[in-house]
């Protein structure tokens, strides 16, 4: 066994670049309020299961 990591190595070891790990936020599309034009918008489940949109900006609700 070698004394150091240095000894025994005659060329370069190849090395893989790290990945970027993936956004989880990469498949969600940037919602737009209708009603003021801000990003600022949050998603909200509806009574009966379904999805609504609130902005936070100026109280603006859809679904």
């Amino acid at each position: 066994m070698p004394a150091s990591i240095l000894d025994g190595a005659e060329r370069p070891v190849a090395v893989a670049a790290p990945r970027r790990a993936a956004s989880p936020f990469a498949a969600i599309a940037l919602l737009i309020c209708p009603s003021c034009g801000s990003s600022h918008v949050a998603q909200v489940l509806g009574d009966n299961g379904g999805v609504s949109y609130v902005c936070t900006a100026c109280g603006h609700s859809w679904s």
